[in-house]
């Protein structure tokens, strides 16, 4: 009890929970997707400036765009100003011989956990009986946290964000195509 958030330093390739598309190539092309979709992001963005929009529309994008721009400059960076660190060793910053990989193909840090619940499952629970149950168990950053901070504002608020169109196409005797 009282160990339900941990500062735990780990590093990932790159994706949510530690996936990864696999080798150098890989690597690259996830990080060619991100710089891509943080440029249509931001695009998008100044787009909906530009109208009448919902100021929390702005806000949910403004977070995604924010946490894939953190995703990208770790990637890009990380990986050229510290050394490789494992469980043994403390990365340094700004090794003699450089860093342990190249532009873009660095690793993403996390660092905050939750393990809120951290128990074992009844005996008696088919499959899983007697295992350790941790929820919640992946290890995030603040990058993260606000990508998923705005794709759930867009969800749970997309009637306020994008009904407000809809209500004036109805307002004005527009109707839809049936």
């Amino acid at each position: 009890m009282g160990n339900w958030f941990i500062l735990h330093f780990t590093e990932n390739e790159g994706m949510a929970f530690g996936l990864s598309l696999g080798g150098d190539a890989g690597k690259l092309l996830l990080s060619t997707f991100r710089i891509i979709a943080a440029i249509i992001i931001g695009i998008y963005i100044y787009r909906l400036t530009k109208k009448d929009t919902p100021k929390g529309l702005i806000a949910s994008f403004s977070l995604i765009m924010a946490g894939a721009i953190g995703n990208i400059l770790d990637s890009a960076y990380f990986g050229l100003i510290f050394s490789e660190s494992s469980y043994h060793t403390v990365a340094v910053l700004f090794p003699q011989g450089g860093g342990y990989s190249s532009f873009l193909h660095g690793k993403v840090v996390d660092m905050l956990y939750f393990p809120i619940i951290n128990t074992r499952w009844p005996e008696w629970v088919p499959v899983w009986g007697g295992q350790q149950l941790v929820f919640f168990r992946p290890v995030f950053n603040l990058a993260d946290s606000a990508i998923t901070c705005g794709v759930f504002s867009l969800i749970i608020f997309q009637k306020r964000f994008y009904g407000k169109k809809k209500e004036d196409e109805d307002a004005s005797g527009v109707e839809g195509g049936d």
